[in-house]
């Protein structure tokens, strides 16, 4: 795992997911949810904002996950 974080924007993490084999499946006010297989994973969507570090792990451990 990495060490220190990036700090991403919800925008950069969009780009993630769906490089990674994640698909848009539907939003609820500023939330956005994707899955992958039987994973979810709800992105808080606020534009131009920096996404809480807790969020960004999660994101990164899904996404190691997919690659092994």
């Amino acid at each position: 795992m990495l060490s220190k974080l990036p700090r991403l924007t919800a925008e950069e993490a969009e780009r993630m997911l769906l490089k990674s084999g994640f698909q848009h499946i539907r939003s609820k006010g500023s939330h956005r949810i994707y899955q992958r297989d039987k994973e979810r994973f709800v992105l808080p969507f606020h534009k131009g904002k920096t996404l809480h570090p807790k969020i960004i792990r999660v994101l990164f451990e899904l996404i190691e996950d997919e690659n092994g």
